[in-house]
This record gives structure tokens, sequence and C-alpha cells, in this order.
């Protein structure tokens, strides 16, 4: 797996995020205008936060959810990225022979070069996922806030 593969398969977990962030967004819009469309709804103001309420923490668990999914497919796709440029080089090695040559220390170097990207891009990506479903929660929480109030 070469590093454009990391890279596109990042790029699909961005999408991923960018669409949850959107969706969970329409929701509460939708949820804001069901409110105050319907006048009668609000006369019991004690079930509407009790069902608001609910359905934040149903949002919130799914965002932490699929967050710790993301963050798995992110490892799980450093690890192999990781296990091809290990593997790549070793193939490098046993054709030279094992004698030092400038291919084989320029395997080895690309080797290590990769994997550290990997492991930065996975740490940026994880990172970015985690603010992604922190953003979702806030979200949830100032929505349940002002439905509170």
């Amino acid at each position: 797996m070469k590093l454009n593969d990391l890279m596109k398969n990042l790029s699909v977990v961005g999408r991923w995020i960018a669409t949850t962030l959107f969706c969970v967004s329409a929701i509460a819009f939708v949820w804001q205008g069901a409110f105050f469309s319907n006048t009668s709804a609000m006369a019991d103001t004690t079930a509407n936060l009790t069902i608001l309420a609910n359905a934040g923490d149903k949002v919130q668990n799914k965002a932490n959810e699929d967050a710790g999914r993301a963050k798995n497919f992110i490892r799980d796709t450093a690890d192999k990225v990781e296990r091809t440029a290990k593997k790549n080089a070793s193939k490098v090695e046993q054709a030279t022979d094992d004698n030092g040559s400038f291919v084989e220390r320029k395997a080895k170097k690309d080797a290590a070069r990769i994997e550290r990207r990997a492991e930065e891009d996975s740490a940026r990506t994880q990172k970015a996922v985690d603010n992604t479903k922190n953003a979702v929660e806030r979200t949830v929480d100032n929505i349940k806030d002002a439905f509170s109030k």
C-alpha cells in the first residue's frame, strides 16, 4: 500500500466526518423548526425536553461509536502502510544479498520515512476525528441547553 492509497483512505474518512457533521447540523435545524412551528407541542415542555435529551444522547453515543470506528480504521491503515514499507525494504535487502549497497541503504531510509509519515498522518487524522466528535457533542449540548432554558 502506497502513501497515495493512505491519503485516499484518509480523504474518505474526512468526507465521512464532514457528512456526519452536516447531518447532525441538519437534524438540529429540523428540531428547532419543529419545536417552534408547533405551538401545542410547546405546552408540555417536560415531554419535549425529555425527548430532546434522549435524542441528543443518542446522537452523542453514535458520534462516539463512529469516531472510535474511524480511528480504528486509520490505525489499521497506518499499520498496513508500515508493514508494507518494511516488507519492501526486506525484499530489497534480500535482492542485494545484504551487502550494504546504496540501493539497500536507500530502501531502508525510505521505509523509515514512510513509517514516520504514516504515524504522523495517522495521529493528525485521529486528532481531526476527535475534534469533529467534540464539535458534534458541543453542538448537541448547546441545543439541549437552548431548549432547557
